[in-house]
């Protein structure tokens, strides 16, 4: 896990969390991670990306919209997460307390919805 700074883009933070990727079939991405050296980075560890091209990409490369529409889980994840007015306003100053707020109500999260 990378709590990075709030300016930082995607694919950057993406470069950084490379290495630690777990093995996995597909990667799911929005369009900030569309970007030639991460698809050939994931393609070299044989990664499958499910990326939709950006919109200033001169060709489109295509992916897989039925399997990209799982992705609301995900966003659905985040918008609990923000439910937390603690997390949502990052009263926090140092990360490490930030990711152990983030870790606890994820934790509560996921033990309410079973």
């Amino acid at each position: 896990m990378l709590l990075s700074e709030g300016q930082m883009s995607d694919y950057k933070g993406a470069a950084l969390m490379l290495h630690a990727l777990p093995g996995a079939k597909v990667l799911l991405g929005d369009r900030g991670y569309d970007a030639n050296w991460f698809r050939t980075a994931l393609t070299q560890r044989k990664i499958t990306a499910c990326i939709p091209s950006k919109a200033n990409r001169k060709v489109p490369i295509p992916h897989d919209a039925a399997l990209y529409r799982q992705r609301h889980k995900i966003e659905i994840m985040f918008g609990r997460l923000k439910d937390w007015r603690r997390i949502h306003t990052r009263y926090d100053r140092c990360a490490h307390t930030f990711m152990s707020a983030i870790c606890i109500a994820a934790t509560v999260i996921f033990w309410l919805n079973q």
